[in-house]
C-alpha cells in the first residue's frame, strides 16, 4: 500500500498500537491463574485472526496475498514467533508487566548482534554499545536479588523467560527481514498467527480450563487487543516514516507501568527505575544504527 504522508495520524496509530498491546498483556496477566498457558496462546491467536483477516480483505490481500514461494521460511519465522509468545506470556505471569515488557525491549539489540553471526553483517561500535547498555540494564534489574543473597526463584524464572523472549523475537525478526524481500506483510502475520494457534492447541491433552464468563471475556479480549494492535502498527507505517515513528515506540513502556500501578497495584521497584533508561538506550542505539545503514 502506498504511503500517504500524514505524520500526526501515523504517530497516533503507533501510540494506539502500544495501548492496545498493553490491553492484551493486562488480559494475559489477569488470566495467568485462571487458564493454562497454551489455552491463552490459542485464544489470543484465534481471536486476533478475525480482525486480521478482515483487514487483509479490505486491503485486497486475502486470499491472493497469502501465496508464498517460501513455505520453509514462514515455518521457521512462525516457530520462533510462536515460541516467543509462549515465553512472553509466561514471563508476564511471573513478573510485573513493566519488567516483562522492558526485557522484551532487548530484542532490537539482540537482532543486531545475531545479524552479525547469521547474516555476516559487520560488528559495528553501535551494536557493541547497544549490547553493553542492554546487559547493564539487565544486571541492574537483577542486582538487588543477587546482592541481597536471597534468590526469588519465581522472579528469576520470569527474568530468564523474558530474556528468552527477546532472543526468540530477535530470531523471528531476522526471518521477517529476510521474508519481506519476497513476501507480503499480511502473509507473514497470518501464517504466524495460525502457527501460534497450532502451538496452543497442541497443549490441549495437558488439560484446558472450562472458562467462566469473566475468563472467557478476557480470553476473547486478549485476542482482539492483539489483532487490532498489529493492524494499528501496520497502518501507522503507511502514514509516517519509520524514522519519525521510532521515538514513539518507547512510549509503549509507559502503559505497562501505569497498568502495574493502577490495575495490579504493584509498586515500581527501584532496580526497574534505574534499569529502564539503560535498556531503552541500548534499544535506541540499535534502532539508530539501523536507520543509518
Amino acid at each position: 500500500m502506498t504511503r500517504t504522508d500524514n505524520p500526526t495520524l501515523g504517530i497516533g496509530l503507533r501510540i494506539l498500537s502500544g495501548v492496545l498491546f498493553t490491553g492484551m498483556v493486562v488480559c494475559v496477566k489477569a488470566l495467568s491463574d485462571a487458564a493454562p498457558l497454551g489455552q491463552i496462546v490459542f485464544f489470543r491467536s484465534f481471536f486476533a485472526l478475525i480482525p486480521l483477516v478482515i483487514f487483509l480483505m479490505v486491503r485486497h490481500e486475502f486470499p491472493a496475498g497469502l501465496r508464498t514461494t517460501r513455505p520453509v521460511g514462514h515455518l521457521i519465522r512462525s516457530f520462533f514467533g510462536a515460541a516467543a509468545m509462549f515465553t512472553s506470556f509466561a514471563s508476564v505471569a511471573l513478573l510485573p508487566l513493566a519488567e516483562a515488557v522492558l526485557l522484551a525491549q532487548l530484542a532490537p539489540v539482540l537482532t543486531a548482534i545475531i545479524a552479525v553471526v547469521v547474516l555476516s553483517e559487520r560488528l559495528t561500535r553501535w551494536r557493541v554499545m547497544g549490547l553493553a547498555f542492554g546487559v547493564a540494564g539487565v544486571l541492574v534489574l537483577v542486582w538487588p536479588d543477587i546482592g541481597g543473597g536471597v534468590v526469588d526463584a519465581r522472579r528469576f524464572l520470569g527474568i530468564g523467560l523474558g530474556l528468552l523472549t527477546a532472543l526468540l523475537t530477535a530470531f523471528a525478526l531476522i526471518m521477517v527481514r529476510s521474508l519481506t524481500r519476497t513476501e507480503s506483510p499480511g502473509a507473514i502475520a497470518l501464517y504466524f498467527v495460525v502457527a501460534s494457534m497450532a502451538g496452543g492447541i497442541l497443549t490441549l491433552p495437558w488439560g484446558w480450563a472450562l472458562p467462566d464468563t469473566q475468563t472467557l471475556m478476557l480470553l476473547v479480549l486478549a485476542g482482539f487487543f492483539g489483532g487490532f494492535a498489529h493492524i494499528a502498527m501496520t497502518l501507522s507505517f503507511s502514514y509516517a516514516e519509520a524514522s519519525r515513528l521510532a521515538p514513539f515506540e518507547y512510549i509503549t513502556l509507559l502503559w505497562p507501568v501505569l497498568a502495574d500501578l493502577l490495575i495490579f497495584r504493584l509498586p515500581l521497584a527501584t532496580s526497574f527505575v534505574f534499569a529502564m533508561p539503560l535498556v531503552l538506550t541500548g534499544a535506541a542505539i540499535a534502532a539508530f544504527e539501523k536507520r543509518r545503514s
